[in-house]
């Protein structure tokens, strides 16, 4: 059954790599898409979802808003960082605000479609 995503990211040139491979890779349903912290906020609220894919920089505000928004999410929901910067202070960061993980677009999507598979696999 396939993970019901909401993407967060303000590129459409990646939006539109990304989500394909999503699917295929890592089952990842994209049901919306949004590219400002504003949007994703409204977005998420309007949807049910099991997994967000956030960028840290946006049009307008930061991934970083997004996070905070949704300290009080259901256990079952996730949310992943997908970054060109993931340094260990950002890193650390959005796992204090709760990003269940963090992943550097450049250097680590085999690694960012593995821990998506195999998060809603092992629950």
């Amino acid at each position: 059954m396939s993970i019901v995503t909401v993407l967060i990211e303000d590129s459409s040139t990646i939006r539109e790599a990304l989500i394909p491979t999503m699917r295929e890779l890592a089952d990842l349903e994209v049901v919306a898409v949004a590219d400002t912290a504003v949007d994703a906020i409204q977005t998420l609220s309007m949807h049910a979802w099991q997994l967000v894919v956030v960028d840290l920089f946006l049009k307008k505000g930061s991934g970083l808003e997004v996070l905070r928004h949704c300290t009080n999410r259901s256990p079952d929901q996730h949310m992943v960082v997908l970054t060109n910067y993931a340094t260990p202070d950002i890193r650390q960061k959005c796992l204090a605000l709760g990003a269940t993980a963090v992943f550097d677009k450049s250097t680590e999507l085999d690694d960012f479609f593995g821990f998506c598979s195999e998060l809603f696999t092992n629950g």
